[in-house]
């Protein structure tokens, strides 16, 4: 089923950027949201320890998203080799969220430049989880700024990651963590021990995309006109100052390339939280930093597909051996080795 996987992914980029989610097609991430909240209420009622119901939460919507995703797929491939193709190619475009992220924050600037800071702020609260409804102009914009470095990995290249190395299904696997995470992955007295399980594979789940972003976006930044030197040491001295084991990495990078401090204390559903700060004031945050900071996630996203295909296609060269050149001929596309019978 991961046949030309390196043309699915590319072609499932491009739709992502021209198209994003549309609005009206149920998307595969509210369905597993309301699967998500269907199994916490069972589970609740049913297991007794709150640690052990989350647990089994992550199992049953990680590999139930696993299996579902790879059983529709063996469905439409049955039906006609195209359509498994183009199926997969819809997986993995649900799986990304370049486009969306890129009009969202497009939506909070538009508002700060034309001075309805209400409207700014409600904008910003529909892509964060921080109170939004008291903060100030620059507050806001460190916010849409902040929660466009993390969403370098979770929207754009986690999901390419793992399309990359177990295609479609496991992207929205991945997608299904994730979501787990944002739903019930919080330190408060209600999913403290049920988020435990959700929040510690989503810790695990980013690890390794979080080290490629700090790979992919000084790159990204020097290319942007960033500041490439200064993003690679703030990188090194604050990636870890973060609670999250990943987030502060992308909020490093982007900092130290544009300059400026983020972080600090904010405040989550009326309590107060007092992060530490990322990254040197050197000048204020301004509105042209959230355009900055927009052109280096799109030219983060570029260079993960491009990188990835790049890697695929090698890695598919690579593993032919002497014998299977000697044998037969080497599908890239698919990494299946088709063989000849010899002439005489």
């Amino acid at each position: 089923m991961n046949d030309y996987l390196y043309v699915q992914i590319g072609i499932a980029f491009l739709l992502d950027i021209m198209i994003g989610d549309p609005r009206w097609f149920p998307h595969p991430v509210r369905m597993i949201g309301v699967c998500i909240e269907y199994f916490e209420k069972i589970l609740r009622k049913l297991v007794p320890s709150d640690r052990m119901a989350g647990i089994f939460l992550t199992i049953i919507i990680v590999f139930g998203t696993y299996l579902v995703t790879y059983q529709i797929l063996i469905f439409f491939y049955e039906i006609r080799w195209s359509l498994g193709i183009l199926a997969s190619i819809i997986i993995i475009f649900f799986s990304l969220s370049t486009r969306d992220l890129l009009k969202e924050t497009s939506n909070v600037l538009k508002a700060l430049k034309s001075g309805d800071l209400k409207k700014a702020r409600k904008n910003l609260s529909r892509i964060v989880g921080r109170d939004t409804h008291n903060l100030s102009e620059q507050q806001v914009a460190m916010g849409c700024i902040e929660t466009s470095a993390e969403n370098i990995v979770d929207g754009i290249i986690a999901p390419l990651f793992y399309a990359f190395i177990g295609g479609p299904a496991l992207a929205m696997a991945y997608k299904a963590i994730n979501t787990l995470d944002s739903m019930v992955g919080y330190k408060n007295e209600k999913y403290l021990n049920f988020g435990w399980a959700s929040a510690n594979l989503d810790d695990m789940a980013n690890f390794f995309p979080a080290r490629i972003a700090a790979i992919v976006l000084p790159i990204s930044s020097y290319i942007c006109g960033a500041d490439y030197s200064n993003s690679v040491k703030i990188l090194k001295r604050d990636g870890q100052k973060h609670p999250s084991p990943n987030s502060g990495i992308p909020e490093a990078a982007i900092a130290g390339a544009l300059r400026i401090r983020l972080g600090g204390p904010n405040i989550y559903n009326d309590v107060p939280s007092d992060k530490p700060y990322i990254g040197d004031p050197q000048k204020n945050v301004c509105f042209d930093d959230i355009n900055s900071t927009s052109k280096i996630v799109m030219v983060s996203a570029i260079i993960s597909v491009v990188f990835g295909i790049a890697f695929l296609l090698i890695g598919g060269y690579l593993s032919m051996s002497g014998s299977d050149l000697m044998r037969g001929s080497y599908d890239t596309s698919s990494g299946r080795i088709f063989y000849k019978m010899p002439s005489f």
